[in-house]
C-alpha cells in the first residue's frame, strides 16, 4: 500500500529528522548566522583598526595632554587644570577667538550666497555652461600656494591689478588689503571664498536638479513669477542642500589655516591669526603641546556646540 506524507508511519516510531526539518533549521540558522558575522567583520575590521590606531586613540591621548605639562622630548607631567586657566587669561588666545569669527562672520555667507548664484546662473541648457562650470570648480582643486601666489600680486599695494581698478575708478587712496591690518582678513576672505565657491556651487546645482518641475509648472499656473517660484518653490525644496552646506562651511571656516599661514603668516600685527595656527604655534614651535592640546579641545568644544545648534534649528526651516 502507496502512503501519502502526511499519513503517520505504521510502526508509530518517529521519523529521523531530515534536511530541511525544524531539528536541521534550529541547528543550521546560527552557525550561518555567526559564520555570516564573522564574514562581515572581517570586511570592516581594517577600518575600524585604522580608526583606533590613527583617530579614536589620539584623541583620547589629546585629553589626557590638555591636563599635562609636556614638551615632546621629556616626561609629561600632571598639572590639572592649568592650561584651561592659562588659556582664559591668554590675550592671545582671546585675539585668535575673535579673528576666527569674524573671519566666519564674512566668509561663511558670502561664500554661501556666491555659490548659490553661480548655481542659478549655471543652472541651464545653454552652450558653454559646462565650461563655465568647470572654470568656476577649478580654484577649489588648485595648489593653495599657486593660489596665495596669484593673489598676493592681484593685492599688491602699489602695483596689483585690483588696486589699479580701484585708482581708475577714482579711489585715490585704495586699501592695502594683505599689509593693512584692517583689510588683511577680508582679503583672506575673498581669496576663501574664491576657493571655495566651486565646491558649494556642485552642491547647489545637485540639489537645484533635483526640484521637481512639476512643482513649478503649477506655481506658474498659479501666477507665482520667477521670484516667488525661487522663494516658495526652490528654497524649500533645496533646503536640506543648504543646511548642509552650512554646516560644512562653517566647521571649515573655523578651522582655516592655510591661507593665514601662507600669505599673511599671521600678521599684519596678528590681525590674521586664527585659532587652528596660534594652535599650530604652540604645539609645534614653542612645543607646548599640553597647552595646545588644550586649544584643541576648546576649538572641538565650539565646533560641537555650534553644530549641534545648527541641527536644532534645522528642524523649523529645513523641509524633508
Amino acid at each position: 500500500m502507496i502512503t501519502t506524507a502526511a499519513e503517520p508511519p505504521v510502526s508509530g516510531k518517529p521519523v529521523a529528522a531530515r534536511p530541511g526539518g525544524h531539528w536541521f533549521n534550529a541547528h543550521w540558522r546560527p552557525r550561518h548566522r555567526t559564520r555570516t558575522s564573522l564574514i562581515g567583520w572581517s570586511f570592516i575590521l581594517p577600518n575600524l583598526i585604522g580608526f583606533g590606531v590613527l583617530t579614536l586613540y589620539p584623541v583620547l591621548s589629546l585629553f589626557y595632554i590638555s591636563f599635562t605639562n609636556w614638551n615632546v622630548f621629556g616626561t609629561a607631567q600632571w598639572t590639572g587644570l592649568a592650561n584651561y586657566k592659562r588659556l582664559v587669561n591668554d590675550p592671545m588666545f582671546h585675539t585668535a577667538l575673535l579673528n576666527t569669527l569674524y573671519y566666519c562672520a564674512m566668509t561663511i555667507p558670502l561664500t554661501l550666497l556666491t555659490s548659490l548664484g553661480l548655481a542659478l546662473l549655471l543652472n541651464t541648457k545653454l552652450r558653454g555652461a559646462a565650461f563655465f562650470r568647470t572654470a568656476a570648480f577649478f580654484p577649489y582643486v588648485t595648489s593653495i600656494v599657486a593660489i596665495a601666489v596669484v593673489w598676493n600680486l592681484l593685492f599688491s599695494p602699489q602695483y596689483g591689478p585690483v588696486n589699479e581698478v580701484l585708482r581708475a575708478l577714482g579711489w585715490s587712496s585704495p586699501p592695502g588689503w594683505l599689509t593693512s591690518e584692517d583689510w588683511a582678513m577680508p582679503a583672506v576672505a575673498i581669496i576663501s571664498t574664491w576657493q571655495y565657491m566651486g565646491y558649494y556651487m556642485v552642491l547647489f546645482l545637485a540639489g537645484l536638479q533635483a526640484v521637481p518641475q512639476e512643482l513649478h509648472e503649477a506655481a506658474r499656473v498659479d501666477g507665482a513669477n520667477a521670484w516667488w517660484r525661487f522663494w516658495g518653490v526652490t528654497l524649500p525644496v533645496m533646503s536640506p542642500t543648504i543646511f548642509f552646506a552650512t554646516v560644512i562651511t562653517f566647521i571649515g571656516a573655523f578651522q582655516i589655516f592655510d591661507p593665514m599661514v601662507i600669505m599673511t603668516q599671521g600678521g599684519p600685527d596678528g590681525a590674521t591669526r586664527s585659532i587652528v595656527q596660534y594652535t599650530y604655534e604652540k604645539g609645534f614651535q614653542s612645543f607646548e603641546v599640553g597647552y595646545a592640546a588644550a586649544l584643541s579641545l576648546v576649538l572641538f568644544v565650539v565646533i560641537m556646540v555650534v553644530t549641534g545648534l545648527q541641527f536644532r534649528l534645522s528642524r523649523r526651516w529645513v523641509h524633508q
